[in-house]
C-alpha cells in the first residue's frame, strides 16, 4: 500500500514536467536568439548601404545655392537694376519642434507691427519642398540680427542668411518699364522648376524683370555641409557653384527717360520715344510713378493701400495700358489709308464750309474752325488739322477699309516684342460692334473714327510705333526694350512683325511728311510756336481728345468743367524728316489742346536726342555703349489740332 506522502507528491511526474518546461524555454531562447541574429545580419549586411546612407544623411545635408540674378543696364551703361547684400530670415519647418511657439518668439524678437504679423505667419506655412527653407523676412536690420543671434539656441530651424537683394537705383523713373521682382507665391511654386529655383525666394513679377526671367535668373547650385544633432552647420564638405543670371542691356536711355518724367512733372500722362530704324525704345515714361523697391521685400499694407487708393493711379502703366482717343494724331494715318486704297490722290482737295454732312442727313459734323478753312488739300489738311477733310475721307473709305489700313500701323494689336502686359487698345469694326453691343455699324461712327474719336482707343506705345512706321515710310520694325543679353546683340528679325505698308505712288509719303512738317513750321501750322528756332526738319501732328461728349450746339468751356473732364493733349513727331532718328508720342491727361501743351514736350524730347546727345545726322555720334477752342458737333464734339 503506497504511503499517504507518496499520494500527495509524485516526484517523478514533477521532474518530467520540469524537463519539458526547461526544454520549451531553451527552444524559445534559441528561437529569439536566432531572430535577433538574423535581424542583425539583415541590418548590418543586407541593408548596410541603405542605413549607412541614412546615417550619413543625419550628419551631411545638401543645401541649394541660389544663383545671382543678372544685372540690368541702360543703353549707355547706367546700372538700372543691381543686387545689394542683405540678410534674410528663413525657417525649415521640419526642424522646428513647435512652429506656433517659434513664430510667437520671432514676432516678439523682431518687433513686428501688428499689420505684418498675419503675412509673417502665412509665409511660414507656405508650401515648400521638405527641408526647403521658407523666407519669413527680408532685409533685416542690425538690431534684429543681433537679437536673433543672442537667441539662436532657442530657435531651432531658424537661420539668418546673407543673400543678394534686388535694388533699383532709378526706381521713380524706371518703375513701369523695368517692373520689379517679388517673393515667390504659392501659385508660382506650382509651376516653377523646383530644381532650378531651389533656394530662390524671388521672381520677376512685372515688366522686363518678368519677360526676361529665364535669362536673368540663372541656375541653382548646391553644397554638402556637415551638421550637428540640432541641424547647425559645422563645415562644408563640397559644392557645385550656381550659374549666375545673364546681364541685360536695355534700349532705354536714362537721361531721355528722366527728361520725359521731368517734362510730365506732376501731370498724368505718358511719353514714348522710339528709334525708327532699329525699333529701340529710347524712353517709355508713365506718370505718376512709384518706388518699385517697396515691392521687392514685400510692401507693407498701409503703403500698398495708399498706392491702390490714389486717384492718380501710380501703379497703372499708362504707356502700355492706358486707353485714349487718338484725336487728330490719327489724321496722317487716315491720309495714308486713303492713298493706299486709291480713294484719294495727294492732290485731292475739298471745299470746307466748316462742317460735313452725310447724304440725306441734316446733322452737321463740324470742323473745329466753325467757319471752315475754305479750299483744303492733303498738306494743308494736316497743317491746320482740318476735320472736314477727314470726315469726307473716312466716309469714302468706309469702316472696313479704315479698319484694315489702320490695323496695318499696329492699332488694335500688341505691337512690341518684349513689353510685358501691353494692351491691344481698341480698333473698332462692324464685327466688334455686333459682338459687343448687338448693333449695326452707322456711317456717323465712321466719321468719328476718321478724326480719332468715337470707339477708337489707342495706347501711347501704339501711337509711337505707328509714328515710327510712318517715319520709315511704311517699313515695320517691331519695338523692343532689350538691346543685348550678356553682351550679345538681339536679332533685328523679331517674330510676328507685321507686313510693311507699301504705296503704289511713293510720293504720297512726301505729301504727308510735308503736311506734318508744316504743322511745326508752316504759317498756319497748329504747333508753329513749338517749331520756332528748329535746327532740323521736324514733322509733327497735334491732337486733342475729348473725355466726354457734348450736344451738337454746345460749346466746350474748360473753365466750367471738373479737371478730370477736360480734354487730353496729344502730339506725335519724328525728326529729322529726311533721316528719322527719333519718333515720339506724347499724351497728357486733362490739360487741354495738344498744340499748346503736348507739342513743346515733344520738341524738348527731339532736341535732347538730336542736339544734346548728338544723334543729328552729320554730328559726332556718341558712343553706343556709353491752340484753338474746339467747336461742338454731333454725335461727338469736333476736335481740332
Amino acid at each position: 500500500m503506497p504511503s499517504r506522502l507518496d499520494a500527495l507528491k509524485n516526484t517523478e511526474q514533477e521532474q518530467r514536467i520540469f524537463r519539458h518546461r526547461a526544454l520549451l524555454a531553451l527552444l524559445f531562447v534559441i528561437v529569439l536568439t536566432a531572430l535577433l541574429v538574423s535581424r542583425l545580419v539583415y541590418l548590418q549586411v543586407v541593408e548596410h548601404d541603405k542605413y549607412s546612407t541614412r546615417s550619413e544623411s543625419n550628419r551631411v545635408r545638401v543645401e541649394p545655392l541660389p544663383p545671382t540674378r543678372g544685372l540690368i543696364y541702360g543703353r549707355n551703361g547706367v546700372l538700372l537694376a543691381e543686387n545689394r547684400p542683405t540678410y534674410n530670415l528663413t525657417l525649415v519647418r521640419e526642424r522646428v519642434d513647435d512652429l506656433d511657439e517659434t513664430l510667437e518668439r520671432l514676432v516678439d524678437l523682431l518687433d513686428l507691427p501688428a499689420d505684418d504679423v498675419d503675412a509673417f505667419n502665412q509665409r511660414s506655412r507656405q508650401r515648400q519642398r521638405p527641408f526647403q527653407p521658407a523666407l519669413l523676412m527680408s532685409d533685416l536690420n542690425q538690431r534684429q540680427i543681433a537679437r536673433l543671434a543672442v537667441n539662436r539656441h532657442r530657435l531651432p530651424g531658424v537661420e539668418v542668411e546673407a543673400q543678394l537683394l534686388r535694388y533699383y537705383p532709378n526706381a521713380e523713373i524706371m518703375s513701369h518699364a523695368l517692373g520689379y521682382v517679388g517673393r515667390i507665391n504659392t501659385d508660382e511654386l506650382k509651376t516653377l522648376d523646383t530644381g532650378r529655383y531651389a533656394g530662390t525666394h524671388f521672381i520677376g513679377k512685372t515688366g522686363i524683370e518678368r519677360f526676361y526671367e529665364d535669362a536673368l535668373h540663372g541656375e541653382a547650385g548646391l553644397r554638402k555641409v556637415e551638421t550637428n544633432a540640432r541641424g547647425r552647420v559645422l563645415r562644408e564638405l563640397g559644392r557645385q557653384d550656381p550659374v549666375p543670371g545673364k546681364n541685360l542691356t536695355l534700349t532705354l536711355d536714362t537721361e531721355l527717360q528722366r527728361l520725359a518724367v521731368d517734362l510730365l512733372g506732376d501731370r498724368r500722362g505718358s511719353i514714348v520715344a522710339i528709334e525708327p530704324q532699329s525699333g529701340e525704345i529710347l524712353a517709355m515714361a508713365s506718370t505718376p510713378g512709384f518706388d518699385s523697391n517697396q515691392f521687392v521685400t514685400g510692401i507693407d499694407v498701409a503703403s500698398y493701400q495708399s498706392l491702390q487708393q490714389d486717384i492718380d493711379l501710380p501703379l497703372f502703366n499708362r504707356a502700355i495700358r492706358g486707353h485714349y482717343p487718338s484725336g487728330s494724331t490719327i489724321k496722317p494715318f487716315v491720309a495714308i489709308a486713303g492713298l493706299n486704297e486709291g480713294v484719294i490722290t495727294p492732290e485731292h482737295t475739298i471745299n470746307d464750309p466748316g462742317y460735313f454732312q452725310l447724304p440725306n442727313d441734316s446733322r452737321r459734323y463740324r470742323n473745329w474752325l466753325r467757319w471752315g478753312h475754305g479750299r483744303v488739300d492733303m498738306e494743308r489738311s494736316l497743317a491746320v488739322s482740318n476735320n472736314t477733310y477727314y470726315y469726307s475721307l473716312a466716309h469714302d473709305l468706309g469702316i472696313d477699309k479704315l479698319h484694315r489700313q489702320l490695323g496695318g500701323f499696329g492699332l488694335g494689336q500688341r505691337v512690341a516684342y518684349d513689353v510685358q502686359g501691353e494692351s491691344r487698345g481698341l480698333l473698332p469694326s462692324r464685327e466688334w460692334k455686333r459682338e459687343k453691343y448687338n448693333q449695326p455699324w452707322y456711317p456717323g461712327e465712321t466719321l468719328s473714327v476718321g478724326i480719332g474719336q468715337g470707339y477708337l482707343q489707342i495706347t501711347p506705345l501704339q501711337l509711337a510705333t505707328a509714328t515710327a512706321t510712318l517715319a520709315n515710310k511704311g517699313k515695320w520694325v517691331k519695338p523692343r526694350l532689350a538691346r543685348k543679353v550678356d553682351g550679345e546683340p538681339l536679332s533685328r528679325e523679331l517674330p510676328d512683325t507685321p507686313d510693311d505698308i507699301e504705296l503704289d505712288d511713293a510720293s504720297g509719303w512726301t505729301t504727308v511728311f510735308n503736311g506734318m512738317e508744316k504743322v511745326m513750321s508752316g504759317r498756319e501750322g497748329t504747333a508753329r510756336r513749338s517749331g520756332k528756332g528748329l535746327e532740323y526738319r521736324m514733322a509733327g501732328k497735334s491732337g486733342t481728345a475729348q473725355v466726354f461728349s457734348l450736344g451738337q450746339e454746345q460749346r466746350y468751356n474748360a473753365d466750367e468743367l471738373a479737371e478730370r473732364l477736360r480734354d487730353h493733349a496729344l502730339f506725335i513727331a519724328f525728326a529729322p524728316v529726311d533721316d528719322p532718328q527719333i519718333a515720339v508720342a506724347v499724351i497728357i491727361e486733362n490739360v487741354g489742346g495738344g498744340s499748346t501743351h503736348a507739342s513743346p514736350v515733344a520738341r524738348a524730347m527731339t532736341d535732347a536726342w538730336l542736339l544734346s546727345q548728338g544723334h543729328l545726322p552729320g554730328s559726332d555720334e556718341p558712343d553706343s555703349e556709353a491752340g484753338n477752342d474746339p467747336v461742338a458737333s454731333s454725335p461727338h464734339r469736333a476736335m481740332g489740332e
